[in-house]
């Protein structure tokens, strides 16, 4: 194949920083769960008391993995491989589309087609970069858990079930690049496979039958359509089930094919899910640039907010039901107190909960605001300035609808987390004001991340993407898995997440509130002074 190894070789090259740090986040989340456990859970019997906890407590699934017995290793495997696994999928997402539509819209795949390597060959290299990628961060995964001590073959399998749900959703992904319109959209697409199906494999879990001593736990058939529910069902350290990673082949084997079909159907620059068109006179909205992207960004916005909304539901209507488990199991009170405030068990769940919509508020601010070096980088920038818009105000504009989705999303969740207690119990409305000063702290966190990512797009445009998402990634696992990870609550209280303010018992704990207000207000104005000045960087 002509040209192959040039093609693999620059992919190396190109992704030589985000492949980096994909994979270093992967080996530090894996190491630290080994001193998570060891710190937090150094005894069998603490140990046995947080799985009886997750078994019996199926909101705790949602978000863990399948509880096999209580040794040491499997013990970690329960707590870490659903993430490890979460980071490969994202990667692998990411790094199809990069490579495939990114490359189409920024001009340079129609130039490749254009030499003896055609259109089939960057293609191969992208698939070759994309297994490579997930073997290397496989074979890393192994070797820390063998370096730590544990068993080789159950090593082996976590280090393999991780490099093949990203081997696997780099074939979806591969497909979203050949339907989706732009590299943006089959992002979209990408992600939401990749949530879908963790979110499939957690209610699977948590919908399975538990073993009499509540040490193990039996999948429901839904976790088996989730390629989480194949890597978490291989029970590293415990039964060693290699065979449930053969479905892997099967959906590896169908994605690759489908995508290199679906190329050879459409022509460069073209889809299979067409762009809708637009109207023939642009409306009111669109004459400035605040309403431009806003228009640009209002589809992925509502995802975010439907995923708040949800999120907010199920705070209050499972909240009781944590409280009674609580009252019944005292293993719940100390999991739920270690996780979040010291008060109830329902108010420590109604945290729990706002702080998965923070991050998914930050989430959608932060994907808004690196629209501006996605724009940039496309030479959609250009034209806005040229009408005279400034670089302030041009940068104002993503922040505007930044804030905009972070505020909707958590307005969301605290309209859903009010229907989700009246239709529990109306008689109730404590529940409903700690939800909505939880809302308000986790703006002020969402903000803090969304700000530093806007400084990033205007100081170092070309590492906003990675260091963008690294942000919300870092302060997520820290926020909301510090404590299950044996970090120090000063550590924990880094993350804007963990840090926001809160309701304790009856009383407000403002927490980091103050230094989070701060850091947003010195942001903006840093903001402000760097884009001052700032030339355009198109992607080169």
């Amino acid at each position: 194949m002509t040209g192959f190894w040039l093609l693999l070789r620059a992919r190396w090259r190109r992704d030589a920083v985000q492949l980096t740090i994909w994979i270093a986040g992967a080996l530090l989340l894996a190491a630290s769960a080994v001193v998570g456990v060891r710190g937090t859970f150094p005894d069998e019997a603490d140990r046995a008391t947080l799985l009886a906890t997750a078994v019996a407590n199926p909101v705790v699934l949602l978000f863990r993995g399948l509880p096999s017995g209580t040794d040491e290793a499997a013990f970690t495997a329960f707590l870490i491989l659903p993430f490890l696994a979460l980071l490969a999928a994202l990667m692998s997402t990411f790094l199809a589309v990069r490579h495939t539509r990114g490359d189409e819209d920024a001009g340079r795949a129609e130039l490749i087609a254009a030499t003896p390597a055609a259109r089939t060959v960057p293609l191969a290299a992208t698939v070759v970069h994309g297994i490579l990628a997930n073997i290397v961060l496989g074979a890393l995964v192994t070797t820390t858990y063998v370096a730590i001590g544990f068993a080789a073959y159950g090593s082996i399998l976590m280090g393999a079930a991780s490099a093949l749900t990203g081997i696997a959703f780099l074939g979806v992904g591969l497909v979203a690049a050949q339907l989706a319109a732009s590299a943006r959209t089959a992002n979209a697409i990408g992600v939401w496979a990749v949530l879908l199906s963790y979110l499939a494999c957690g209610l699977g879990n948590a919908l399975g039958t538990p073993s009499g001593d509540l040490q193990r736990m039996t999948s429901a058939p839904l976790a088996w359509v989730s390629p989480f529910g194949w890597a978490e069902n291989t029970r590293p350290y415990d039964s060693d089930a290699a065979g449930t990673l053969l479905p892997f082949a099967g959906l590896i084997v169908v994605a690759l094919v489908l995508a290199f079909v679906l190329a050879g159907a459409r022509d460069v620059g073209g889809s299979l899910l067409p762009a809708r068109r637009g109207r023939a006179v642009a409306s009111v909205a669109l004459s400035g640039p605040i309403g431009m992207v806003w228009r640009e960004a209002r589809g992925s916005l509502l995802g975010w907010t439907v995923g708040g909304a949800i999120v907010g539901v199920l705070s209050t209507r499972l909240a009781s039901a944590i409280s009674e488990v609580g009252d019944t199991i005292p293993s719940v009170q100390a999991l739920l107190q270690s996780l979040a405030s010291r008060g109830s068990l329902a108010q420590g769940a109604i945290e729990v909960f706002f702080t998965l919509a923070g991050v998914l508020a930050a989430c959608a601010g932060i994907q808004t605001v690196l629209r501006a070096r996605q724009d940039e980088a496309a030479g959609l920038a250009e034209p806005v300035r040229a009408a005279g818009v400034g670089p302030i105000r041009w940068v104002a504009a993503y922040l505007s609808v930044a804030l905009a989705a972070v505020l909707a999303c958590l307005a969301a969740a605290t309209a859903g987390a009010t229907v989700g207690q009246l239709a529990t119990d109306a008689s109730q409305t404590d529940l409903i004001r700690d939800a909505a000063v939880a809302a308000a702290g986790q703006a002020v966190a969402a903000l803090t991340l969304v700000v530093v990512a806007a400084l990033v797009v205007v100081i170092a445009p070309r590492l906003s993407l990675p260091v963008g998402w690294a942000l919300v990634g870092i302060a997520t696992v820290v926020g909301l898995f510090g404590p299950l990870l044996g970090l120090s609550d000063a550590a924990v209280d880094t993350s804007p997440f963990a840090a926001a303010p809160r309701i304790d018992g009856d009383s407000l704990n403002l927490r980091g509130g103050a230094w989070l207000a701060v850091a947003v207000v010195a942001g903006v104005a840093l903001l402000a002074a760097a884009a001052r000045r700032r030339e355009l960087a198109p992607e080169r």
